[in-house]
């Protein structure tokens, strides 16, 4: 009788009558020593069972989102003519890349109601929590982390970048800059109407340093010591081949 009901509740939800059908150019970025960023095209649909709604605008709002990360974010203060840090905190939880793109500005494609409730736009998106133990986050030390990082451009927002045909067809293009942070980046694609969302879509690129890069990436989070040993070698030969050069040219 429970499972019949549970049928019929099922079968008595309305269909969506729009839906969203993506696909990307890649899927997957191997870093190397040669590598300078990338451009990942995402492209797709919007499937009807039923004619366009009339009169009530379409948007679509695609989001790439980085594996989180600790940071610890410092406030500077002039003090006697000199900028120095004063006071720090450490997040956690803080994408370490966040890219948002919309077919029209985000005020016109995305309620404020919807965006908190999904988290869409770089302050809504962009959270972080304190370890345990520690007090909770200054809400100034997360508004300057995004500046800097916007500035930097780690977080970018792209309006009327989502290129849109016939209500139907859409495509963006996401530059992914040269210093990713390794794992999976994941990537969500919104349909809106009169910005209210009506379909979302979420798939991923997995992002991985290969051949050089890959080797010091895990000699460094593997072996810290030998690491630093390598690094200060490395350090002290290139001084050393630097003065000798000098030398023969002085010579």
């Amino acid at each position: 009788m429970i499972r019949l009901l549970v049928v019929l509740l099922i079968a008595a939800l309305p269909l969506r009558a729009e839906e969203i059908v993506a696909d990307m150019s890649q899927d997957r970025i191997s870093i190397s020593t040669n590598f300078d960023g990338s451009e990942i095209l995402i492209f797709g649909a919007v499937k009807r069972d039923r004619p366009e709604p009339e009169g009530q605008q379409l948007a679509i709002i695609v989001t790439v989102t980085g594996p989180r990360e600790e940071v610890v974010v410092r406030r500077k203060d002039r003090r006697l003519g000199i900028w120095v840090n004063t006071d720090s905190v450490e997040v956690s939880g803080v994408p370490s890349f966040y890219a948002v793109a919309s077919s029209v500005p985000l005020a016109d494609a995305l309620s404020p109601e919807e965006d908190a409730l999904w988290g869409i736009t770089t302050p809504r998106a962009v959270t972080a929590t304190a370890p345990e133990g520690t007090p909770a986050i200054d809400a100034d030390f997360l508004s300057a982390l995004i500046r800097v990082n916007t500035d930097a451009g780690i977080y970018g927002s792209a309006e009327a970048a989502v290129q849109v045909r016939d209500s139907t067809l859409f495509s963006a293009e996401i530059a992914l800059p040269a210093d990713l942070t390794e794992g999976n980046y994941e990537t969500s694609i919104f349909l809106t109407r009169d910005g209210t969302i009506v379909d979302s879509y979420g798939t991923s690129i997995y992002v991985q340093k290969v051949g050089m890069e890959r080797w010091i990436y895990a000699l460094a989070h593997e072996q810290p010591f030998l690491y630093g040993l390598l690094s200060l070698f490395i350090a002290i030969a290139a001084g050393w081949g630097a003065s000798a050069i000098f030398r023969v040219f002085k010579a």
